[in-house]
């Protein structure tokens, strides 16, 4: 009997309990690529690695979408089985992931491929809102098209503690990494989910733990109408100090029925450094 099968990318970032959970059959990992070797986000390679290969030489990796190619192959693993495939990517503005999971579903076919316009568990929101919809009986198209409707009710967005990361990779000066360093100054990363790409919103000043809980209850005071059912702390290369003074924060708000805590993969890793922070949430 032919069934729905759910898959997402690498970069979605749950763990493995709600990937049992929720029955996310197979993960397309995004490729992570140090001194002209590729590496698979999340099976050969780990965000410590990462981090240590930044601190010995001062470069940050490349990271590289799925390609076709390897999405027509993944897709039909499950497609010549009989079997329909949702497939949830990071946001196109991100990786080109999409686009090649378009292409390949176009020739696959019985391939339903979702942007999420998001990163990290943003994506993940998305991918459990597949989940429960397949488990109602929805088809495989429908749940496509109300997953497209929901993209934009899912928030996310990350406090950075340090700034090398984003200087290594261009998106700040060697200048403005120094002084916002200097100053104690910890950027807040909004991500715009229209489309998945990233823009640098209120800078933060003083010790983390302050930092963190500030962000925290900024962020749950900006929408009226957030959903209660689950929340999401991702992190990366981040004290477990400072996730469970988060945690403990917003479980004692007794707002959220679920709070999950995750690790942000390779990819995202890569791009925001160690000492990085989100909380990401739905509205209604």
């Amino acid at each position: 009997m032919s069934k729905i099968i759910l898959t997402a990318d690498s970069t979605c970032d749950l763990t493995t309990e709600l990937k049992e959970k929720y029955n996310v059959r197979a993960y397309t990992p995004l490729h992570i690529i140090i001194a002209k070797k590729s590496y698979d986000d999340g099976v050969n390679i780990t965000p410590q690695e990462i981090y240590k290969q930044f601190d010995a030489t001062g470069t940050l990796p490349k990271t590289a979408a799925v390609n076709v190619g390897e999405y027509v192959d993944f897709f039909k693993s499950f497609v010549e089985k009989g079997d329909t495939v949702i497939h949830i990517n990071i946001g196109s503005a991100l990786s080109s992931s999409y686009q090649n999971a378009c292409t390949a579903a176009e020739e696959v076919g019985n391939v339903f491929p979702v942007d999420s316009c998001n990163l990290s568990t943003g994506t993940g929101h998305i991918v459990l809102e597949a989940a429960e919809m397949i488990k109602q009986g929805q088809d495989a198209k429908e749940i496509a098209e109300n997953l497209k409707k929901l993209t934009g009710k899912v928030h996310s967005s990350f406090i950075i503690n340090k700034l090398n990361y984003l200087r290594a990779g261009g998106r700040c000066s060697t200048l403005a990494m120094l002084g916002a360093n200097l100053l104690q100054l910890k950027p807040c990363i909004e991500v715009d989910n229209k489309d998945g790409s990233m823009t640098v919103g209120k800078k933060y000043r003083g010790k983390l733990d302050n930092v963190l809980l500030q962000y925290v209850d900024e962020k749950l005071s900006e929408y009226e109408n957030i959903r209660y059912d689950k929340i999401f702390i991702t992190h990366a290369g981040i004290g477990e100090d400072h996730v469970q003074v988060v945690y403990n924060y917003i479980k004692n708000k007794n707002m959220f029925e679920n709070i999950y805590v995750t690790t942000a993969s390779c990819t995202i890793s890569s791009h925001c450094g160690p000492g990085t922070l989100g909380i990401l949430f739905m509205t209604q």
